[in-house]
């Protein structure tokens, strides 16, 4: 097994589920979210629709870092949820779905 099959839960596209060997092993706790959006109060509104999603998954206070930056066509979100536990980490993931 690669270090990278180690490390990040491989999906298979068909059916959105994980293979069934996939290692949770705690190095994996953070999900990355990045889109452009043609207003600034749409992508508050995001941010803060994850960050209440984060909170309702977490056990232990998600560290939540984001920035909003001006760019061609609107302005860029990227937000990073780093949880206490690789489950959560899929757990939010998977809700979002």
């Amino acid at each position: 097994m690669s270090d990278a099959n180690k490390c990040s839960a491989q999906e298979t596209a068909a059916c959105c589920c994980m293979d069934v060997g996939t290692v949770m092993d705690n190095t994996d706790c953070t999900a990355s979210y990045s889109q452009v959006f043609a207003h600034q109060q749409d992508a508050e509104e995001t941010l803060a629709a994850l960050t209440e999603k984060a909170r309702s998954v977490e056990s232990d206070p998600c560290d939540i870092s984001s920035s909003l930056k001006p760019v061609k066509g609107g302005v860029q979100l990227d937000i990073d949820f780093t949880f206490a536990c690789q489950a959560e980490t899929l757990i939010f993931q998977l809700g979002l779905r």
